[in-house]
């Protein structure tokens, strides 16, 4: 299953809708947002685009009563977990967190196939060893925004476990 991964929007609708825009005609089934959405109007547009939505959010919470009202409204296109999620997709067991540290560590319990975080706005796939013997890939997509960095998203596959950053600029 192909997936696309972002974080950190911080109010950019506009980037936010391209980068759904470009996972979409890429063939992604769901999109990853780790954190820092700020609003719901910044998943209007994106939402619009027909790609499933998964959502934390992070440091700058925002609206989070606003978005959580989006997200019931959305006939099952938006789920918004709140500060984490851990739940099943394409097979797989996923795990989402804002801060990088504590996906790091959530990374190397081995008992998720992919933990994704973002906030420090600087787009990384890693291979984490876990306590399990195997390694977990760690993605953080960067900023979708281009806040304090290029503008970049994650692309995947969940089949593989296979990710590569791509610019948005």
């Amino acid at each position: 299953m192909k997936i696309a991964v972002v974080s950190d929007s911080h109010d950019h609708g506009e980037r936010l809708a391209a980068a759904v825009a470009r996972a979409r005609d890429w063939g992604a089934r769901a999109l990853l947002h780790c954190g820092d959405v700020i609003g719901p109007n910044t998943l209007r547009r994106a939402l619009s685009l027909g790609v499933p939505m998964h959502v934390i959010h992070g440091n700058n919470v925002g609206d989070a009563p606003a978005i959580m009202r989006l997200a019931y409204e959305s006939g099952g296109a938006l789920t918004y977990h709140g500060l984490d999620a851990d739940f099943d997709l394409g097979g797989r067991r996923i795990f989402m967190i804002h801060y990088p540290h504590l996906a790091r560590g959530m990374a190397s319990t081995g008992d998720f196939d992919a933990v994704f975080c973002g906030h420090s706005h600087a787009a990384a796939v890693e291979r984490i060893e876990n306590v399990r013997g195997g390694k977990t890939p760690l993605v953080n997509p960067g900023t979708v925004a281009g806040l304090g960095a290029p503008a970049t998203m994650v692309l995947g596959d969940l089949a593989d476990l296979s990710f590569a950053v791509h610019s948005l600029s």
